[in-house]
C-alpha cells in the first residue's frame, strides 16, 4: 500500500495544474522585464553587464590599492598591486573599445551611418 501512495500523489500533483488552468478563462502573465523588443532587452542586458564590469573594476582598484599600501616595503607586493591596476585599466579599456565598436556597427546597420546622424 505504501508503494502506491507516492505514484498516486505524483499523478495527482502532476494533473492539478492542468485542472486549475482549465478552470480559468484566460491566463495573464506579467512580463518581469518590462520590454518586449529584443533590441531593448539586449540594450538593458549590455547596460547591466557594463555596470557589473565597472563594479568589478572598482573592486580590483581598491584591492590593488590596499595591497600596495600594506606592502610595507615589500617590492613583490608593490609590483603585484601595480600589475593588478595595470590589468584592470587594460581590461576596462578593451571592454569600452568593444562596446564602442559594436555600437558603431549596430548604428551603421540600423541608420546607415556609423555616427548616428
Amino acid at each position: 500500500m505504501k508503494k502506491m501512495i507516492i505514484p498516486i500523489a505524483a499523478g495527482v500533483l502532476a494533473y492539478a495544474p492542468s485542472v486549475a488552468l482549465a478552470a480559468a478563462d484566460t491566463v495573464h502573465l506579467i512580463n518581469p522585464l518590462g520590454e518586449t523588443d529584443p533590441r531593448m532587452l539586449a540594450g538593458r542586458l549590455i547596460s547591466g553587464l557594463l555596470s557589473v564590469i565597472g563594479t568589478i573594476t572598482l573592486l580590483m582598484f581598491v584591492y590593488a590599492g590596499v595591497l600596495w599600501i600594506t606592502a610595507q616595503g615589500d617590492s613583490k607586493k608593490v609590483q603585484r598591486g601595480k600589475d593588478i591596476m595595470t590589468w584592470a585599466i587594460l581590461g576596462i579599456a578593451v571592454i569600452a573599445g568593444a562596446y564602442v565598436f559594436v555600437n558603431a556597427i549596430i548604428r551603421a546597420f540600423t541608420t546607415g551611418s556609423a555616427t548616428g546622424a
